[in-house]
């Protein structure tokens, strides 16, 4: 027997911890572009601890999406009042709550409301979780590209755009206007430097309407840089079951993710705040460093081990750290190539840190998939791993530990893996990458061709012998023997 979840079951529920606040208290502070599973898994989860706790009632969230594949996520949390049941699992434990943090969800593809809603003088932050790849960077150079067709609509149809950043600068020109002050901008995504990053779309943006108001975007809005941390997979039936065998809701769009969460961010907030120092969220002058920690070693490990799994057709992420040569891939990369290179961090020990990485990673019950690992690795790569190798190379320093982890990415990108299966598209560039992994097959160079992924990186003569090794062995040997080889230093 299971409860359909709403606010009128909510007193029904058993096992499971409600919100401790009343649903009609809260008023909207912040509108979130991007209402996927680790936004509900982890900015709606600190609102609501703090929520919880008697205060920032007036920091609710409103949704907001831009694709129309989000109408289908609007659908389901709008029939069950905006709830969200969040299961944290550990090896060894599973609990669920109930959070209510968002009240209210536009519909995708009503500029009109978006813009309205963003101009009221409540809102006072507008957040994004779009992904790695919604921010239109060139990822050679990991800039803004005014270039792309999006960015060209939106600055020929200002009054109707179609992006997060075409809206965000609506907004804030019809705040202007108004005589109201600029809300702040705060990413959430898993970018180096993600304020930085969001100014440069948004002021970007605006330089192709009126340097001026790039100008004014510049100099009056705040895009305050954070890190963000929570493994959280997709949702899928497995995990819709396993809400209704073991709690007893029938949630359309649960939302499971490991208990671990982190999100460091700079306190700059002109317009005003939440207080989440109370609940967890560490504000500091310099988020930078925590970030390169993030992205390099947990993400970099994400991209190390995702690759080879795939080739192994491995499915889950804690199926991959039980494989010995998997694990030992992730571990010597980290400890002779990544780690060596990530700046200290304030009161982190970077071993330990990994050390930590390593456990979360082997979570049994996270379900979190290979599949999602190797996701749009033409955004993550330039992001996670190719940084850390130009970094290496400057530095006088070998890279054959990140040049396999390219040439796996590059033999999984040729669409079949070790057993034959086929190896379904993965990545929004999948025809141009999988026709580059059948030309590198027998020209290995043919792969770094592509200057806008692998930059400078693509030039160093190192660099390119190493891939160059590295793909010969993997097509000759396969991937157990070349990770054989290159554990025992003889790749």
């Amino acid at each position: 027997m299971t409860t359909k979840l709403s606010l009128a079951t909510l007193p029904a529920l058993t096992g499971v911890a409600t919100p401790k606040y009343t649903r009609a208290d809260l008023s909207a502070g912040i509108v979130h572009f991007g209402v996927g599973n680790f936004h509900r898994a982890h900015q709606a989860v600190y609102l609501d601890a703090l929520f919880n706790l008697g205060e920032g009632h007036d920091w609710a969230l409103i949704g907001a999406g831009v694709r129309e594949a989000d109408e289908a996520m609007r659908q389901k949390l709008m029939a069950q009042d905006w709830l969200t049941t969040v299961v944290e699992q550990e090896a060894s434990s599973s609990a669920a709550h109930v959070t209510g943090a968002m009240i209210d969800y536009i519909q995708p593809g009503n500029s009109a409301e978006v813009i309205a809603r963003l101009a009221d003088p409540s809102i006072r932050i507008v957040s994004l979780t779009i992904t790695e790849g919604g921010y239109y960077i060139d990822p050679a150079s990991q800039t803004f590209d005014p270039t792309h067709p999006d960015i060209v609509w939106d600055a020929a149809h200002f009054d109707t755009p179609k992006t997060a950043f075409g809206l965000i600068l609506a907004g804030l020109v019809k705040r202007r206007a108004a005589g109201l002050a600029p809300f702040t901008v705060m990413s959430c995504d898993n970018i180096p430097g993600n304020g930085h990053v969001t100014e440069n779309a948004v002021a970007g943006l605006a330089a192709l309407i009126d340097p001026a108001l790039a100008d004014w975007v510049t100099s009056s809005v705040a895009f305050p840089n954070g890190m963000v941390d929570r493994i959280t997979p997709a949702t899928s039936d497995r995990e819709r079951k396993l809400l209704a065998d073991q709690f007893g809701i029938d949630d359309a769009w649960p939302v499971f993710c490991e208990s671990f969460k982190q999100w460091v961010l700079e306190d700059n907030f002109p317009a005003g705040r939440p207080a989440l120092e109370k609940v967890g969220v560490q504000f500091v002058p310099d988020v930078a460093p925590y970030e390169h920690m993030k992205i390099r070693i947990l993400n970099g490990g994400h991209a190390t081990i995702a690759y080879p799994a795939g080739l192994l057709d491995i499915h889950f992420v804690h199926e991959a750290m039980e494989h010995p040569l998997v694990a030992a891939f992730l571990k010597k990369v980290e400890a002779d190539e990544i780690i060596p290179v990530v700046p200290p961090v304030p009161n982190t020990d970077l071993n330990a840190y990994f050390a930590l990485c390593e456990r979360r990673f082997a979570n049994p019950k996270i379900g979190d998939t290979v599949r999602r690992l190797a996701l749009d690795g033409s955004n993550r790569q330039p992001k996670f791993i190719i940084p850390t190798a130009l970094d290496r190379i400057r530095h006088g320093l070998p890279v054959m530990g990140l040049a396999l982890v390219s040439a796996l990415w590059c033999r999984y990108c040729y669409g079949t893996s070790e057993s034959g299966a086929a190896i379904a598209p993965n990545d929004p560039s999948w025809d141009r990458l999988t026709a580059q992994a059948h030309k590198a097959r027998d020209n290995p160079k043919a792969w770094l061709e592509m200057g806008d992924i692998y930059g400078d990186l693509a030039k160093a003569p190192d660099f390119i012998e190493a891939f160059t090794k590295a793909l010969h062995s993997l097509w000759m040997q396969g991937t157990t023997r070349t990770l054989d080889a290159y554990l025992a230093d003889q790749l």
